[in-house]
């Protein structure tokens, strides 16, 4: 429709994050009332499918949200977004972008697909994701028992697990659906938010934490109440 604007927010896997908080200031400052944030991935087509360590671990999917003004005590109450630069080589497309823009060279040497150092993500994801939850549980003076639903990234099981319990979450304060989709990058948050509200487990009231982490590095946090809808 051309009555309504459309861009695109790239942050790799934390790009939902990233773009909730657009959203969300959009709808704050009153110029507009609904929003809809898509995270959706087509990682297929980075994938070199002779690296077994990168090619089983991602998928392509869609999903979204609709951000709207919400009554008093629910929707949006904190966020934080970072970015670390020092480290992209651990996990990147070496080409393609203005860097090294695409060429016959890059083409036959491979560089146009997701290469990953896998041991050293982990370290750094567990480690800046658990510190950036802690901290925002902190500054709203929340512990982690007050956490109705932890959506992480699905980025891996591993991950998501370890994170969980460096923070002190129980099993069932954590969602998790990565066995079915893989890692969907951006897509994943509201892939699972959705699957998580058809099952019962986010309801009207739930307090909701939201963290992804990606290539960059980039990575975000959102706490919400969840509905509230006029």
């Amino acid at each position: 429709r051309e009555d309504c604007g459309a861009f695109d927010v790239l942050a790799a896997c934390a790009g939902f994050n990233y773009a909730l908080e657009i959203g969300i200031r959009m709808v704050e400052c009153g110029k507009y009332k609904n929003v809809m944030v898509i995270g959706a991935e087509v990682l297929s087509k980075f994938l070199n499918w002779e690296d077994r360590t990168t090619c089983i671990l991602f998928g392509d999917g869609a999903g979204g949200v609709i951000i709207s003004r919400v009554r008093e005590g629910f929707g949006y109450i904190d966020s934080q977004l970072f970015t670390d630069g020092s480290l992209s080589e651990l996990l990147q497309i070496p080409a393609g972008g203005s860097m090294k823009p695409a060429s016959l060279d890059t083409i036959n040497s491979k560089q146009h697909y997701i290469k990953m150092n896998g041991r050293e993500v982990f370290k750094f994801a567990v480690n800046k994701l658990s510190c950036a939850c802690e901290s925002i549980l902190k500054r709203n003076n929340l512990n982690v028992d007050e956490i109705d639903l932890f959506v992480a990234h699905q980025a891996n099981e591993r991950i998501i697990k370890a994170i969980a319990e460096r923070l002190g979450f129980k099993a069932n304060q954590v969602y998790m659906n990565i066995e079915r989709y893989g890692n969907t990058s951006s897509a994943s948050i509201p892939i699972a938010l959705h699957e998580a509200s058809k099952e019962g487990l986010l309801k009207e009231g739930d307090l909701v934490l939201l963290a992804s982490f990606g290539a960059g590095f980039v990575w975000g946090i959102t706490l919400l109440r969840f509905g509230g809808g006029f």
